[in-house]
């Protein structure tokens, strides 16, 4: 008791601490913050508050110019690189961000981010490890998995997707209601897991999963009220951002953004090939294990091979993936005796990419760079590797989900 009453204490201590400098540092650290993502959500936050246009260009830009120097104002190709491009729905999760100044809004982003890896980890480990050792493996690959820092520096969303797939991969086979009402934060973007959500709808009305629906609709419909009460017009001021901002003129480092800059770098519908071509992949797939469906077996490869064709994407967002990158670690070390020298061969080859990864994020290569686009192929390599070596991991004693 007293072991335990202590370590609250330290905690709190260091709690305190964090909190004192924060706060004595605040006019050095302003200027990190408004170079970050984050801000975009706090100005959107700021202005649905005011009762203003969180897609405004203007707006959100002037805004986001008085917390300090970020950009050339007479361009406006520039300006557009600072409005949120979340659907209005997702606009619900920077409402709080509007109530702080810039700099706090983002310490309490960067807080939020940091607490939703925690607990993702937490539960990733209740849900993929079975003993100690690979327990220390998969804190050792979840922190240095090269989306998360990127997630970080970058002060993006990501990692509330995050948090809302592995809380769905947790709840839903015993409170559906809070796994559907979960998926709301990966649905702030959709077109990232496309091929989830295609297996999603098929799965809810093969096993009548409704309590799932019925959690998801709440929660979505809740987060659209709200958001309506401060800007009836947001839909049709998110349709003019989407028609200002031609995405189709944009190099994306996605693989499905490289093929087309190869091949047929004019032709915007091409972007969208892979995607629609795994999309008929995705019903053939959900069809043939329909019987057997876990979300945490072959909905992680559904999820795997959804950010490997999405049309848009940044390393980022393929934060989402630490679930699948965990699994596959703990079957790869639960094998680690058979197949000897491949296994260490391929694990080499996996943490010195990923350790590449994360030299360039350090070295702060911007995520639109073109050398981020082989990043979702090694994940999806991984993958496969991971699940190939489940059955050696099961004779181990490696957690099934």
């Amino acid at each position: 008791m007293k072991s335990k009453s202590f370590q609250i204490i330290v905690r709190v201590a260091l709690a305190a601490a964090a909190l004192y400098f924060f706060a004595s540092r605040a006019s050095l650290l302003k200027t990190y913050a408004t170079g970050r993502d984050s801000i975009q959500y706090w100005a959107a936050g700021r202005l649905l508050l005011q009762r203003g246009n969180p897609y405004d260009v203007n707006a959100v830009f002037d805004l986001e110019a008085k917390q300090g120097p970020i950009g050339d104002r007479g361009d406006m190709a520039a300006r557009r690189q600072h409005v949120p491009r979340i659907p209005p729905w997702s606009l619900f999760l920077t409402l709080p961000l509007g109530f702080l100044d810039v700099y706090w809004g983002w310490l309490s982003w960067m807080a939020v981010s940091i607490a939703s890896l925690v607990i993702t980890m937490r539960f990733c480990r209740e849900m993929f490890v079975g003993d100690a050792d690979a327990g220390s493996l998969a804190v050792l690959v979840g922190y240095t998995f090269a989306p998360v820092l990127a997630c970080i520096a970058a002060g993006q969303i990501g990692l509330l997707l995050l948090l809302g797939i592995v809380l769905f991969l947790r709840f839903e086979s015993d409170r559906p209601f809070i796994a559907g009402a979960a998926l709301f934060l990966p649905f702030s973007k959709p077109h990232l897991l496309s091929l989830f959500w295609i297996a999603l709808a098929l799965w809810i009305v093969a096993r009548k999963k409704w309590a799932i629906a019925r959690g998801f609709a709440a929660t979505f419909l809740t987060a659209m009220c709200v958001v309506l009460l401060f800007d009836p017009a947001i839909f049709q001021h998110y349709h003019e951002q989407l028609n200002s901002v031609a995405i189709g003129s944009e190099f994306i480092p996605s693989l499905a953004g490289v093929l087309r800059a190869l091949f047929l770098r004019r032709v915007f519908w091409a972007q969208f090939v892979p995607v629609t071509i795994a999309s008929i992949w995705c019903v053939w797939f959900f069809l043939r294990n329909r019987s057997i469906w876990d979300w945490r077996v072959q909905g992680l490869t559904v999820m795997v091979v959804s950010v490997l064709v999405t049309p848009y994407a940044w390393i980022t967002d393929e934060v989402v993936l630490l679930p699948a990158i965990l699994q596959a670690a703990v079957y790869v070390y639960a094998a680690r005796e058979r197949a000897v020298f491949k296994t260490a061969c391929a694990v080499a080859i996996f943490a010195s990419l990923n350790a590449l990864l994360l030299l360039m994020v350090v070295s702060k290569v911007p995520i639109t760079s073109a050398v981020y686009f082989w990043s979702s192929l090694l994940w999806f390599s991984w993958h496969l590797y991971g699940r190939s070596r489940r059955k050696i991991g099961q004779e181990r004693g490696a957690t099934e989900p």
